[in-house]
């Protein structure tokens, strides 16, 4: 009887893969362009496909798994994950590097949406918090070891190698996931409710979204574009790739940090406002040369504090009954906004002629959340008409 706490290091091995893969080509940015011939904007540009399938896939995603099981589902969208990587190690052809970040991008987007709710599935009854807190936690050690190991491989060994690393990490995750991972005995009924969300509520979800998307956007501007902006300096790429890692190292102990402090002190709107000015303040000063070392570990330790808040704003204003398709509004405008941010963030590079403008965009997108989180705040206050049966 396998126990729920290795189903989920089963399905945290599985998002970690992915969020590897998301990262493998910020992560050796320079190479990349030297081998392609690719601008800043043309690599931002890339690094937002992965996230584009997700903007038609995030709302039909629940009825997928429903229909043809979520283990097969995942199992399927890693599969695909493996089939778009192959395809870019393959060629150097920017159109086979395009359809091959598409492809692994929509088996990506089939992972996220599923597993959040497998996850809730096992532990819906206790723990829930701890649970999502540490899964949550396999996006940022994922990306951190992309960026740890990814440069090195690529600067010993070439751009192939780093296509065989990421395809090695999602081959471990299918095999967990096929040999390992299985449904629970008592899974939670997953109806999806036929109900619609009414219009207020829809709103309070876009600004939920568009708060996690722009938080996000930040994270995605230190590690996507931090690497480049320290070469530019005068770092070597792994070096360079190394430094930001901690970032995302010391966030996997902000974020269950962030989420004790916001259920203890009950002020998890002051713990999100707070988080995101922090951050943004520090990927200020890191991108005017302040030191980089002491400041990507302030950052580490400040940027996942908001984070647990963020997550539970959409159970606020959804009951059990409207949560599937509230969640999939929810991730729809998440997607949406990160599939055009790495593109921004790249074309106001190249406008800039450096990679620091990206991160000054990132520290605005950070900013932002707190007055999206007063919006947010004032919807979901107001009274919701109870929404009418669809047909």
């Amino acid at each position: 009887m396998r126990s729920r706490w290795t189903i989920l290091a089963v399905l945290f091995v599985a998002r970690t893969a992915m969020a590897f893969q998301f990262q493998s080509v910020a992560a050796v940015a320079p190479l990349v362009r030297g081998s392609l011939g690719a601008s800043l904007a043309d690599i931002g540009m890339l690094i937002g496909l992965y996230l584009a399938p997700g903007v038609a896939l995030a709302l039909p995603g629940a009825t997928i798994g429903r229909r043809h099981g979520d283990k097969a589902t995942v199992l399927a969208g890693l599969l695909m994950m493996l089939a778009g990587e192959l395809l870019m190690t393959a060629s150097t052809s920017w159109s086979l590097q395009i359809g091959g970040r598409l492809i692994g991008g929509t088996g990506g987007v089939l992972l996220n949406v599923l597993m959040t709710k497998m996850v809730a599935d096992w532990f819906s009854s206790r723990e829930i918090a701890t649970a999502m807190a540490i899964y949550i936690n396999s996006w940022p050690a994922g990306i951190a070891i992309a960026l740890m190991l990814l440069p090195a491989i690529g600067t010993a060994f070439g751009m192939t190698a780093v296509g065989i690393a990421v395809s090695v990490l999602i081959v471990v995750g299918i095999g967990l996931m096929a040999l390992v991972y299985r449904t629970p005995e008592r899974s939670p009924a997953g109806r999806i409710d036929g109900r619609g969300i009414s219009a207020g509520t829809s709103c309070a979800l876009i600004s939920a979204g568009l708060i996690w998307c722009l938080y996000n956007v930040g994270f995605a501007m230190v590690f996507s574009f931090g690497p480049s902006m320290l070469v530019e300096r005068g770092w070597s790429n792994a070096a360079a790739g190394s430094a930001i890692s901690v970032v995302l190292w010391l966030a996997t102990l902000s974020v269950p940090l962030g989420g004790l402090l916001a259920d203890r002190s009950k002020r998890g709107g002051a713990v999100l406002a707070a988080g995101c000015a922090g951050f943004a303040l520090l990927v200020l000063l890191l991108s005017r040369n302040g030191p980089a070392l002491p400041l990507v570990i302030a950052m580490g330790m400040v940027c996942g504090l908001p984070a647990g808040v963020i997550m539970s704003l959409p159970t606020r204003v959804l009951d059990q009954g409207t949560r599937s398709i509230g969640m999939g509004v929810f991730y729809t405008v998440y997607y949406a906004g990160m599939l055009a941010a790495p593109a921004v963030g790249g074309k106001l590079a190249v406008w800039a002629g450096t990679a620091t403008a990206a991160l000054d965009f990132g520290a605005a997108a950070l900013l932002t959340c707190p007055l999206l989180l007063w919006s947010f705040h004032r919807i979901s206050r107001l009274p919701q008409p109870m929404a009418a049966p669809s047909s």
